[in-house]
C-alpha cells in the first residue's frame, strides 16, 4: 500500500504540474516562451521587466495558481520519496538518494512559497535544492532502485541524472546552447519529473504484477 501511494503521489505531482504549468502560460496576453522565460516566470507576483539573466518583460496574471502547484509537487515528492521504500536496495546509497530527492520536493515547496520577484534569495534556494540536491539524488537512484525494478528505470535515473546536471552547469555558467535560457533551465529540472512520473507509474502497477506473476493460462 505504502508503493502505491507514493507512485500516485509522484504521478500525480508531476501531472498536475504540467496540467497547471499550460494553463498559467495560456494566462499571457505576451505569449510565454519556452525558451525566453524560465519556470519561475510563471509564479513572479508583480508585472516588471526582468533583466537577469536575460531581460524579458513578466506578467503571470494566474501566478497564485503556478505557486500552489509547485508547493502540491513539492508536498507529493516528499510523500513519494518517504513511502517508496520497498523500491529501493537496502543500504546507504538508497537512503542516500531518497533524502535528496525529498530535498528537490522541499525546493519545490519553498520556490512555490517565495516567488523570485518577492523573496530572491528563498527562491534561489528552492532552485539549488531542485536543480542541486535533486538531481544529484536522481543520478544516485540509477543505483539505489531494488534489482526487481526494470533495468530500463536504474539505467535512466543515472543518465538523466547526468544530463541534468550538466544543464544545471550549462545554465548557471550562461551558456544556453541556443536553447534559450528558459530551455536550458527546462532540461535541468524535467528529467527529474519524468523519472518520477514513471517511477511512480512503475510503482502503481509494476509491484503488484511482480508479486502476483503472470496469469496462469486459460484451460
Amino acid at each position: 500500500m505504502k508503493v502505491r501511494i507514493a507512485g500516485a503521489a509522484w504521478l500525480a505531482g508531476v501531472a498536475q504540474f504540467f496540467v497547471v504549468h499550460g494553463i498559467v502560460q495560456s494566462a499571457w496576453e505576451r505569449p510565454y516562451s519556452w525558451a525566453r522565460n524560465n519556470i519561475s516566470d510563471l509564479g513572479n507576483a508583480r508585472c516588471a521587466l526582468q533583466p537577469d539573466p536575460t531581460p524579458r518583460y513578466v506578467c503571470s496574471p494566474e501566478h497564485g495558481l503556478m505557486n500552489g502547484s509547485f508547493v502540491v509537487l513539492g508536498a507529493l515528492l516528499v510523500v513519494g520519496a518517504v513511502l517508496s521504500g520497498p523500491l529501493w536496495r537496502r543500504g546507504a546509497t538508497a537512503r542516500v538518494a531518497r533524502v535528496l530527492l525529498a530535498g528537490a520536493g522541499a525546493g519545490f515547496v519553498l520556490a512555490g512559497l517565495a516567488p523570485a520577484d518577492t523573496s530572491e534569495n528563498q527562491h534561489v534556494l528552492g532552485a539549488l535544492l531542485i536543480m542541486g540536491t535533486g538531481n544529484i539524488g536522481l543520478l544516485a537512484a540509477g543505483s539505489g532502485l531494488a534489482p526487481e525494478a526494470p533495468a530500463l528505470l536504474r539505467r535512466a535515473g543515472g543518465l538523466l541524472g547526468v544530463v541534468a546536471l550538466g544543464a544545471w552547469g550549462l545554465f548557471l555558467s550562461g551558456n544556453y546552447l541556443g536553447m534559450g535560457m528558459g530551455g536550458m533551465e527546462r532540461v535541468a529540472v524535467f528529467p527529474l519529473l519524468v523519472w518520477a512520473s514513471v517511477v511512480g507509474a512503475y510503482g502503481l502497477v509494476g509491484p503488484a504484477v511482480t508479486r502476483c506473476g503472470p496469469l496462469p493460462a486459460p484451460r
